[in-house]
């Protein structure tokens, strides 16, 4: 599998996006009986070729979702009471989901660490979101991290629709 490199991705979605999109909407449609197994095997041969700590892409465009146990779990890591923390780094979005305020995350380092990895949020966990069972109901996401994650492109250009 080749994984683009993330200074590629732009000028390769450009290019594949729509196409790509399309092959997600009709499994989506139509999931194959074997859908989570062919996402977790293309998913670990793509994680075999990429380090995230080259690219942090995800941590550096996007504001993943923040929940409860993320907030308790947080604060108490960084010594803040939660409601502190939800003041300090937290947005409601228009969903009335927590967020993070800003990109690049505040968490992120300068060599793409993240500080406080070990009690990350569930969204950062998950992410590309590329390896869940039902994954019939996520594909959504693989659609809008075709352009942002360099695993997820790869995965979804070897997917067969």
């Amino acid at each position: 599998m080749q994984v683009p490199k993330s200074s590629e991705l732009r000028n390769l979605t450009a290019k594949h996006a729509g196409g790509m999109r399309k092959k997600l909407r009709k499994l989506k449609q139509r999931p194959p009986k074997n859908l989570d197994e062919t996402f977790e095997s293309l998913h670990e041969e793509a994680f075999e070729q990429i380090n995230c700590l080259n690219c942090a892409n995800c941590c550096k465009t996007t504001s993943p979702m923040v929940f409860e146990k993320d907030i308790e779990r947080l604060s108490l890591r960084l010594k803040m009471k939660p409601g502190e923390f939800v003041e300090r780094f937290l947005f409601l979005d228009t969903d009335g989901i927590y967020a993070m305020k800003s990109t690049p995350c505040p968490f992120l380092g300068e060599d793409n660490y993240c500080s406080v990895y070990d009690d990350r949020p569930k969204a950062c966990r998950e992410f590309p979101h590329t390896n869940h069972r039902k994954m019939h109901t996520v594909l959504h996401l693989a659609e809008k991290n075709i352009e942002l994650c360099p695993a997820v492109y790869a995965i979804v250009q070897k997917i067969n629709a």
